[in-house]
């Protein structure tokens, strides 16, 4: 039973080395980003990707990204609101490059 369940895991390390190597490139650049290593590369490559034209600008990824508060209006009123629970695995891997970048 955990021989055949090891084997399973390391099928899948298999195949998920497999297609990362197709974005080498593109990690390769990133890890060039001060505070950026190999597992914040792939997990910002993994939730945005490589294709860049999707977003107009800088504002419009952090938008995407979760990383901007929101800011409902209604009737005249502003209500300020917290940043979206969206983006479980991109925010936490781009708040540890920036303390990686301070530290």
């Amino acid at each position: 039973m955990v021989h055949s369940h090891l084997d399973f895991v390391q099928r899948s390390i298999a195949e998920l080395d497999k297609m990362v190597a197709t974005y080498e490139s593109a990690i390769t650049l990133l890890c060039n980003i001060p505070g950026v290593d190999r597992i914040s590369a792939i997990t910002i490559i993994s939730e945005i990707g490589t294709d860049m034209s999707q977003f107009t600008n800088s504002k419009h990824l952090c938008c995407w990204a979760g990383l901007t508060p929101g800011n409902n209006e209604s009737a005249g009123k502003k209500k300020s609101v917290r940043i979206t629970r969206i983006g479980d695995y991109l925010k936490p891997a781009l708040v540890q490059v920036a303390h990686a970048v301070v530290n």
